[in-house]
């Protein structure tokens, strides 16, 4: 095989691997998390990178018990909030160590991160069907409901609504 057959061959793989990343990415739309033993999902275009293992945080004082503080996230300081905390629904104190954090999406311009229980992988729509007959109030930034096979209820965070909430900013004790 010459050298220009190897590299057409070559170029048609990657094309091929290129086809089947967009397939894939364009149908995953969530990152579905777990906080507070309730499933949450996170837009993957507002939903940033993922930190796992050990993170300290360093406590700010006078500041709402479900923010943790500030960590040092590959060199940029950002604010940690434990979500389960913020939404009301974890019980005990909030730790000050973190093992999952989802952080926001540089485009949004809010250097923070969410502290979950846990990733529960990728979700597309195909997966979930919409909640209906939940009439429920609920904060501008839960942008609806779904669930999904096995019947367990997803609520979708919209994150860029989150960061300007006024609750999300209100921080000071």
């Amino acid at each position: 095989m010459s050298k220009k057959e190897a590299l057409r061959e070559l170029q048609s793989r990657l094309a091929d691997r290129l086809q089947v990343a967009r397939d894939q990415a364009s149908a995953a739309n969530w990152l579905a998390v777990e906080a507070g033993g309730r499933g949450f999902l996170l837009p993957l275009a507002e939903a940033g990178e993922i930190f796992t293992g050990r993170v300290s945080c360093l406590p700010v004082p006078h500041t709402a018990p479900w923010m943790l503080g500030v960590a040092n996230l590959r060199g940029h300081l950002h604010s940690v909030v434990d979500l389960a905390a913020f939404l009301g629904i974890k019980t005990g104190a909030p730790a000050r160590e973190a093992n999952c954090l989802v952080a926001f999406n540089p485009t949004l311009e809010t250097n923070c991160a969410l502290l979950v229980d846990r990733l529960a992988g990728l979700r597309g729509r195909e997966q979930l069907q919409p909640r209906t007959g939940d009439d429920a109030p609920r904060p501008a930034f839960v942008a609806g409901s779904w669930t999904d096979e096995q019947g367990r209820v997803w609520h979708e965070l919209a994150l860029g609504a989150l960061s300007r909430h006024e609750a999300f900013l209100g921080v000071a004790a």
